[in-house]
């Protein structure tokens, strides 16, 4: 997908595209931008991210990191930032370094927020445990997108 420099003008005036996350445990995502369109999916994991591609109105046209997903109303995203790591099981340091001290190990699909990212490393909250991973190891974050 494009990266943080390439963006597009939305309807909100917000870029495109870009991560936001889901605000409910259940959010149905439609076939098009509107209620009279049948449901294609139901995402089930709050605070997930998801990245919009496209807006029609309070429409927000989005993905997940499987590349499901559909058209879902703006009242049931945040603009809060969620990450999932993505490829494998990877190393969470207490420093953005990989000689620093390890705080934890997590497996691909775990969920966590975002905190901040620059470079190569973002700082990262997996299931209450803090530190830094590669942004290479994180799906959520564009590269080069400084996150603060």
């Amino acid at each position: 997908m494009a990266a943080a420099g390439a963006i597009a003008a939305a309807d909100s005036g917000l870029p495109l595209p870009r991560f936001v996350s889901l605000k409910a445990g259940e959010v149905n995502a439609r076939a098009g931008p509107g209620f009279r369109y049948p449901v294609n999916w139901v995402f089930l994991r709050k605070d997930m991210p998801v990245e919009v591609l496209e807006e029609f109105g309070q429409w927000r046209r989005v993905r997940d990191i499987e590349n499901a997903g559909g058209w879902v109303h703006q009242r049931l995203l945040s603009g809060r930032r969620g990450v999932i790591v993505a490829g494998g099981e990877h190393v969470l340091y207490r420093d953005p370094d990989t000689s620093a001290r390890l705080a934890a190990r997590a497996e691909a699909g775990v969920q966590g927020r975002l905190l901040s990212c620059s470079g190569a490393w973002c700082h990262v909250d997996l299931a209450g445990h803090r530190g830094w991973m590669p942004r290479a190891h994180l799906w959520g974050v564009y590269d080069g997108e400084t996150v603060e």
